[in-house]
C-alpha cells in the first residue's frame, strides 16, 4: 500500500510503526473472507482491508477522527483472525491499536459513551470494584426488562450469584507437593478472579501437584488488554509496569522459569510487553524478558507429563479456541492434545476461526453484533452435541455460557479434574 506520511509525522515512532504495516498491506483482500464482521455484515469498511484503508486516510489527515470511521472501528472485534489469514504478515494488531489511541485522542465522543467507557475503564481492571459492580448488577437482574442497549447487555452478561473469593490465589507463595521441577509466577488477572475464582485455583492445584512452585506477587494484577483495546493507552501502560515490576523483582531474585498465563486476552497482550514499552529507556529490556517468559498454561503443561489418575468416563467435549489463543498467540493444538491424553472425546466447532463475540468490552459495547456472533457459535457448537464445552479464556467461557444450557469449563478445570483434583462445580 502506498502511504504520503510527511517527514514530521514519521518522526513520531507509532505513526512509523504503523507506516511500515500499512505498506505491507497488498489489497489481496483474503482477510475479508474469515473477518466476523464483514461475513455477518458485507460492509467492506467493516473487514480488515476497509478498515485498513480508513486507519491510513485517519492517520495521514492528521485530524480529528470522522465519525465513520469511529463507527467502524469499533466494530473491529481485535479477533487477530485477519493475521491469520494474511499471505503478507501485516500485523493488524498494531495498528488497530493505533487506530483507538488516535481516536480516543482525537474524538469527542457522545456523554454517555465516554462515561460508560469511562466507567468499564475503571471497574473491569480492579477486582473489588467489579466484585461490588456485579453485586449491584445481580441486584438489577430481575428488573432488566426495563432497559435496553447497553445496559440491558451488561445486566444479561452478569452472572445470577457469585462465587466467593479464592482461597489459594490471595497467597503469595504456593509450594509444590510432589519434588520440585519448575518456579512460576502466576497472573491472576481481574475479571477472572470474579466471575470465574476457581479457574485460577485449579490452576495452582494442578501445578502444585505436578511439581511447580507457584508465585503470585500481590503488586501484579490486570494485563492492561481491557483499556489499551479502548484506547486508553496511558491506563493500560499503567497497569503494566506493575506487572512488569513485580515479575522482574522475581527474575532477578530466585528467577522464574515462566509466567504463566490462564486468561489467553491477557496473554497476548503480555506478550506484547515488548513492543509496548521498545521506546521506554526504563522499562524495555525488562518488559522484553517478561514477554519471553510469558506462556499460556496450555503451552507450560506439556512440560510436567500429566497422567491421568481420576475414573471419569470419556466425555464429549467441545473445544472452542479463543481468538486471542489461536490468532493472538498461534496455538491450536496443545490444549486439545492435552485433552485428549485425559481421555475426553475433543471434537472441533464448525467455523471454529470466527469469533464467539466476547472480545475483552465488545459484547457490552457492541451488544448487537456480539449476540449475533454468539448465537453463531451457540449453533455451530451444538452440532457437534457435547456433554461438555471448554475453552481457555474467560470472556468467552462467560459469553458461551450465557447462551447454552451446558457446562463451560476451562481447559484446566477438566485437567485438574482429570489429574486427582476435585469435581467442578458445574459438573457436580
Amino acid at each position: 500500500m502506498k502511504t504520503e506520511f510527511s517527514l514530521v509525522q514519521l518522526a513520531d515512532p507509532k505513526i512509523s510503526r504503523s507506516n511500515e504495516i500499512l505498506r505491507n498491506c497488498v489489497h489481496c483482500g483474503f482477510c475479508t473472507a474469515t473477518c466476523p464482521t464483514y461475513t455477518e455484515l458485507g460492509d467492506e469498511r467493516d473487514s480488515p482491508r476497509g478498515r485498513i484503508y480508513l486507519i491510513q486516510q485517519m492517520l495521514e489527515s492528521d485530524e480529528p477522527a470522522p465519525a465513520s470511521t469511529v463507527t467502524h472501528i469499533d466494530r473491529c472485534l481485535s479477533c487477530l483472525s485477519c493475521m491469520t489469514t494474511c499471505p503478507s504478515g501485516v500485523h493488524y494488531m498494531h495498528l488497530v491499536d493505533h487506530a483507538r489511541q488516535y481516536i480516543e485522542e482525537t474524538c469527542e465522543r457522545p456523554v454517555f459513551d465516554r462515561f460508560l467507557r469511562g466507567i468499564l475503564g475503571v471497574i473491569l481492571p480492579r477486582p473489588n470494584l467489579f466484585r461490588l459492580a456485579l453485586i449491584g448488577a445481580v441486584l438489577a437482574k430481575p428488573f432488566k426488562g426495563l432497559f435496553r442497549g447497553r445496559v440491558r447487555a451488561m445486566l444479561d452478561m452478569a452472572p445470577s450469584t457469585l462465587e466467593p473469593p479464592s482461597a489459594l490465589d490471595g497467597i503469595e507463595q504456593h509450594a509444590p507437593i510432589a519434588p520440585r521441577k519448575k518456579r512460576v509466577a502466576l497472573m491472576t488477572g481481574c475479571a477472572q478472579k470474579v466471575l470465574a475464582p476457581d479457574i485460577n485455583d485449579a490452576t495452582i492445584r494442578l501445578l502444585t501437584r505436578h511439581g511447580v512452585e507457584v508465585i503470585i506477587p500481590k503488586a501484579a494484577g490486570c494485563c492492561g488488554a481491557l483499556p489499551l483495546h479502548m484506547g486508553k493507552e496511558d491506563g493500560a501502560l499503567d497497569l503494566a509496569r506493575q506487572n512488569i515490576r513485580a515479575w522482574s523483582e522475581e527474575i532477578d531474585g530466585k528467577g522464574l522459569d515462566a509466567i504463566l498465563i490462564n486468561t489467553s486476552g491477557c496473554g497476548t497482550t503480555v506478550k506484547d510487553y515488548g513492543h509496548l514499552f521498545e521506546n521506554d529507556t526504563e522499562l524495555s529490556v525488562q518488559a522484553a524478558a517478561v514477554a519471553e517468559l510469558a506462556c499460556d498454561i496450555t503451552e507450560f503443561l506439556p512440560q510436567l507429563a500429566l497422567q491421568k489418575t481420576a475414573d471419569i468416563p470419556p466425555l464429549k467435549v467441545a473445544y472452542h479456541s479463543a481468538c486471542s489463543l489461536q490468532h493472538g498467540q498461534k496455538i491450536k493444538e496443545p490444549p486439545k492434545q492435552l485433552l485428549a491424553a485425559m481421555d475426553f472425546q475433543v471434537m472441533d466447532i464448525p467455523e471454529s476461526h470466527i469469533c464467539c463475540g466476547s472480545a475483552g468490552t465488545y459484547n457490552l459495547l457492541q451488544p448487537e453484533m456480539s449476540g449475533k456472533l454468539k448465537a453463531r457459535k451457540v449453533a455451530n457448537i451444538a452440532k457437534t452435541n457435547p456433554e461438555i464445552i471448554a475453552a481457555g479464556n474467560i470472556g468467552c467461557i462467560a459469553q458461551i455460557a450465557s447462551g447454552m444450557d451446558l457446562p463451560v469449563l476451562h481447559t484446566v478445570q477438566l485437567l485438574d479434574w482429570a489429574t486427582g483434583g476435585p469435581t467442578p462445580d458445574q459438573l457436580k
